[in-house]
């Protein structure tokens, strides 16, 4: 079942095992100790409630966390939303509901 990942985990997936993963993810990149992560994580919560079918992976970024420098993540939270393995779309610091909404219909 999708839903809120409560904390962002230190272990991310490989970008190579993120290349070969089929349907709809939403990587999630921040802090647990990030404001605006924590600020976020409602309106990524609400938004994720209609969409069941969306793998959410909440990833540790920071110093030394490569899978956020292949993705260019500079500002948290950076959602990055995947079909197939392919980006589809990203927001940077999403301030509505509404907006993560639409990507996720997108997918």
């Amino acid at each position: 079942m999708a839903g809120m990942i409560d904390d962002y985990a230190p272990e991310a997936p490989s970008p190579e095992d993120l290349a070969t993963t089929s349907g709809a993810v939403l990587l999630d990149f921040g802090t647990n100790w990030c404001g605006h992560c924590q600020a976020a994580r409602p309106r990524i919560e609400a938004a994720l409630a209609g969409h069941p079918d969306v793998r959410h992976i909440a990833v540790e970024d920071g110093k030394g966390r490569p899978l956020g420098r292949s993705f260019g993540v500079k500002l948290w939270p950076t959602l990055v939303f995947l079909r197939d393995g392919y980006e589809v779309q990203r927001l940077v610091r999403p301030q509505d509901v509404g907006e993560i909404r639409d990507a996720l219909d997108a997918l």
